[in-house]
């Protein structure tokens, strides 16, 4: 008797050999489906990458994944190290958020906190301009997510595929996920160059 096949399995015939020659087939067919790219190409995509203060790596991987460019940065009020109505950014990120061109600057903000009043009040104190929305409420289903983070980006029309999302909440990789995002960074990550944990 054999077993029904789980789930992304294409039914076809299984690869002969090992786990290590399946390995080795599919890296080997992953590579050859990637293309080189021109030296020009990959010094420019360096430079958009440093331009909205990504290392490299992350942008590459977010560029393979949606085929797109970063258009926007998604922060969570939480990323931005803000936890009440008084919006101080701390000095680290504050440098890390000016350094930014080239895209746009959104927010989350769980509550109690206000997106419009925050956003007021961080280009007032900071001369940051960020456009914000509610981040959708602790123990929100799916459905819900999607609305929360697609009101962050209709405003502006933008793809969610082009929209990076910086985030320290539990919730981050689920907003991610409902919004079809390109991608998501701890603030770690982001603003020290750190790995995610």
């Amino acid at each position: 008797m054999t077993r029904p096949a789980g789930i992304g399995h294409n039914n076809g015939p299984s690869l002969p050999g090992g786990k290590a020659w399946q390995t080795y087939c599919w890296t080997k067919a992953r590579a050859d489906l990637l293309p080189t790219l021109p030296i020009e190409v990959v010094r420019l995509r360096v430079k958009c990458a440093r331009e909205i203060g990504l290392q490299y790596s992350p942008y590459a991987r977010i560029r393979a994944t949606s085929s797109r460019d970063v258009i926007a940065l998604l922060f969570s009020s939480e990323a931005l190290g803000l936890y009440n109505p008084d919006p101080e950014i701390p000095i680290d990120r504050l440098a890390k958020l000016r350094a930014v061109k080239g895209c746009d600057r959104l927010l989350l903000a769980r509550a109690p906190l206000d997106p419009a009043t925050l956003a007021r009040q961080i280009k007032a104190r900071h001369g940051l301009a960020f456009s914000g929305a509610a981040a959708p409420r602790d123990g929100a289903g799916w459905r819900a997510q999607r609305t929360a983070i697609r009101a962050a980006l209709d405003p502006r029309k933008m793809h969610g595929d082009a929209v990076l999302l910086v985030s320290d909440g539990r919730d981050g990789r689920a907003w991610c996920d409902a919004g079809q995002l390109a991608g998501f960074l701890g603030s770690a990550q982001f603003f020290q160059g750190q790995a995610a944990g």
